[in-house]
């Protein structure tokens, strides 16, 4: 094992986005529909444990568990489920290695864990961040006068970033409508017209394309890092307008004020790199698409993301929701294609180890800990 391989396997990750684990124990059918952003499809002789994070989890979780790697899926889903959710939570999240864990609480279909849960189970700190889309329907379902809720939802907004912990937004708009918005702050009539659209169809799902632009500009008002879900995502998004690159003129507009972190990207990651080298207040991240490619292509991935990306602009993320399995295979995942693709580059004479090193730490931790604020103190594994 080179030096660069062992930093990385030492280095105590912050996960920059995540998502709880699932608190309950799992049928075959629940642990296959968590382990896809499609369907499970019963009955078609198709199963996710049939694909490249299917093979991943068999390899590189089943020792976890005390079983061979490649163990078969039914013993594999009969040792989960006696070891039980806990401990099952516990092995992987600890495997993971991560002193940091940054929760989206706003996407919960199932129960899972809280941030301070997850990050007990993983031995690390929790910090939360706050989906906007979450907030702004709490506010619609309050009801209220359409030329209230431009108001209402900053006012919401302003006390969801204050509580304890809160170090970052997020918004899910390229799930909602797209990135091809009119990049300019509607005006207070716009919103009123578009929130009394809204409201009066039940204000359920935040889906105007006027209101997600207020959103997006009420969370540049607020000044903490925009998270933005960008490229792959589940069947409700519309991949084609999940491309950041239709960002462009918005980012202009919002030079000079909130960090924005491109999430996932994967398959436009390399349009993120474009945005991330132009724009000073752009970063990108590959989590998501690191596990679901598995450890071997997981490195290509990193390769393309960090063809022209500055070394300062790359983070490290799982996007891990439901199996804790994803927490450590994106960890390692990471640590494996990372520390790969720089020890070519000292080989090739292209960096040295040096700077191979600050780069792991860069992007496996220390990029992350100076955009969220996230002191030292808070990061035990040091």
């Amino acid at each position: 094992m080179g030096a660069i391989q062992e930093a990385l396997d030492a280095l105590p990750l912050v996960d920059h986005h995540c998502h709880g684990a699932v608190t309950a124990d799992l049928s075959r059918e629940e642990f296959e529909s968590l382990l896809t952003e499609g369907d499970a499809w019963p009955g078609s002789g198709i199963s996710p444990f049939d694909s490249p994070v299917g093979a991943a989890v068999r390899r590189h979780c089943a020792p976890l568990l005390d079983l061979p790697r490649h163990a078969p899926p039914a013993d594999y889903l009969d040792r989960r489920a006696a070891l039980g959710w806990r401990e099952v939570n516990r092995r992987f999240l600890t495997a993971a290695r991560a002193g940091v864990f940054c929760v989206d609480t706003g996407y919960a279909p199932q129960p899972v864990t809280s941030p301070a849960e997850l990050a007990a189970d993983g031995g690390g700190t929790a910090y939360e961040v706050v989906r906007l889309e979450s907030v702004a329907e709490a506010v619609a379902a309050r009801g209220m006068e359409p030329a209230a809720y431009a108001a209402a939802f900053r006012a919401a907004a302003e006390e969801a970033v204050r509580r304890p912990g809160v170090v970052g937004v997020k918004s899910v708009a390229a799930y909602r409508t797209g990135f091809a918005l009119t990049p300019e702050r509607p005006t207070d009539a716009e919103v009123t017209e578009a929130a009394g659209h809204w409201l009066a169809s039940d204000g359920a799902r935040l889906a105007d394309p006027v209101l997600v632009r207020h959103l997006l500009w009420t969370a540049v008002d607020l000044g903490l890092p925009l998270q933005l879900h960008a490229g792959l995502g589940d069947f409700d998004i519309r991949l084609h307008r999940a491309d950041p690159a239709l960002l462009t003129d918005w980012l202009h507009l919002t030079r000079g004020t909130i960090p924005v972190l491109l999430l996932h990207c994967w398959p436009f990651h390399r349009q993120a790199a474009y945005l991330a080298t132009v724009f000073e207040h752009v970063y990108l991240d590959v989590g998501l698409a690191l596990h679901f490619a598995g450890p071997i292509r997981a490195r290509t991935i990193l390769e393309e993301a960090l063809e022209i990306t500055p070394f300062r602009k790359l983070l490290y993320s799982s996007d891990a929701y439901g199996l804790a399995e994803c927490h450590h295979l994106g960890a390692l995942c990471f640590r494996r294609g990372m520390a790969a693709l720089l020890q070519d580059r000292v080989d090739a004479d292209e960096l040295s180890l040096c700077d191979a090193l600050r780069i792991a730490e860069w992007t496996g931790r220390d990029n992350a800990r100076r955009l969220y604020g996230i002191p030292a103190s808070d990061h035990p594994r040091d």
